[in-house]
């Protein structure tokens, strides 16, 4: 049995962000559209209720011309006592309109970014904030087709309007590993969203990689409630500087049985979209795994990104971990949040799974109030019974390329 750690440290200095930086007062100002008040007010009473029966509702609501549809590109794994290929889909439905005032929540959120409404950019933020604005539709049902010919109900969703759904797939051999097979939904005209996802195929050997996405490979600016607010609304998003190059790098090295990767972040499902995009440019395909605690809920935009994020992180990686338990995985995150005491905490849980943990050490001027994150005693502490040459902690993601080398070379 693994000796259990919680340390408070991370914890703590989160606390300590929100408050010099003010995070209480910034969400405090935000609008706040979160259902009931808005999303659930088309709801007749019977649907209302059905809805908190998620999959076992029994009478799901169709999807129409006038919805929105987002199906979540994923992982198919082997099922263990089976031996069959199953994955998880998650499904996103939501109305195409909007029950608040669109324009009052573009101008309260350009007004806390400094931006004036005659500024071109200004349309941008209407753009990104409009899957916070959408209403979800609960209970509803997305009939799709995975690889062209396996016919797929997906959902019903629950009250956030997302499902999620185990379902065993086809071929029982090889023939699938590492490749990507795609799921289109079965939608009326006029339907919009991401109408079509991939799903990669893992056999149970092999690498993976576990990677943060914020202030990780994308700035977020996640110690600073303007910041966060500036780079998902407004600025063309970047990646840190160096990350994509390791990450390609990563690819190439461990690609003899190609690698899933998965993409673990504290950001809400509404970024799912923008997110999804990004990665498409800059990085290796992999599965988006979000938080679905803020739906339509601008100030738990922050709240997400700050708070629990060690528990939720740790949890979503003890599902992968049992998709792929005999993989040799390598974690990589940065020090803004607690990802340090998380990757830590899932090395000591599963021995022998996490072969590689690469923290990146954010220095530069968007992670106002980094000092403390980034003192050695902090990772120490994180890394408490894992072995010195398993972690690592850098400036420059070149000086990884021979780290994880290395740790490939070693491991058969």
């Amino acid at each position: 049995m693994a000796t259990s750690y919680k340390y408070t440290a991370a914890i703590d200095m989160q606390n300590r962000t929100r408050k010099e930086r003010r995070f209480d007062e910034v969400e405090r100002d935000l609008p706040n559209v979160s259902p009931p008040a808005q999303a659930l007010v088309s709801l007749d009473k019977a649907s209302s209720i059905l809805s908190y029966l998620g999959r076992k509702n029994p009478f799901p609501r169709s999807i129409t011309d006038k919805d929105t549809v987002w199906l979540l590109d994923n992982t198919a794994y082997r099922n263990e006592r089976t031996g069959k290929w199953e994955a998880e889909f998650i499904t996103a439905a939501f109305s195409q309109d909007s029950s608040c005032t669109v324009i009052d929540v573009v101008s309260a959120v350009a007004g806390k970014i400094d931006l004036d409404e005659n500024d071109p950019n200004y349309p941008t933020i209407e753009e990104r904030i409009r899957p916070f604005l959408q209403d979800i539709k609960p209970g509803a049902q997305v009939n799709a087709v995975h690889g062209g010919s396996t016919p797929l109900k997906l959902g019903p969703g629950g009250r956030n309007g997302i499902s999620s759904d185990i379902k065993s797939l086809p071929g029982s051999g090889s023939e699938h590993d590492g490749h990507l097979v795609p799921t289109s939904a079965k939608v009326p005209k006029g339907t919009d969203g991401i109408l079509k996802m991939k799903t990669f195929y893992a056999e149970p050997q092999g690498w993976g990689v576990i990677s943060d996405i914020d202030d990780t490979i994308k700035i977020t600016q996640t110690s600073d409630p303007i910041g966060i607010l500036r780079t998902t609304f407004l600025d063309t998003p970047e990646p840190c500087p160096g990350m994509p190059e390791l990450y390609q790098f990563i690819q190439s090295i461990i690609q003899e049985t190609l690698p899933p990767w998965f993409y673990l972040s504290a950001s809400p499902y509404n970024l799912y979209s923008f997110l999804r995009e990004f990665r498409q440019q800059h990085y290796p395909h992999g599965t988006i795994i979000l938080r679905d605690a803020s739906w339509m809920s601008l100030p738990g935009l922050l709240t997400t990104l700050t708070l629990g994020t060690e528990d939720y992180k740790v949890d979503r990686m003890d599902k992968i971990h049992s998709w792929v338990p005999q993989r040799k995985m390598v974690c990589i995150g940065d020090s803004t949040q607690s990802d340090p005491e998380a990757y830590g905490e899932i090395y000591r849980k599963y021995p022998g799974w996490v072969k590689v943990i690469l923290i990146r050490k954010v220095e530069d001027i968007a992670a106002i109030g980094i000092e403390a994150k980034n003192e050695p005693e902090r990772f120490e502490k994180a890394f408490e019974g894992v072995p010195r040459d398993v972690w690592h902690v850098f400036s420059d993601p070149a000086e990884c390329k021979k780290l994880v080398q290395d740790a490939v070379s070693k491991s058969p």
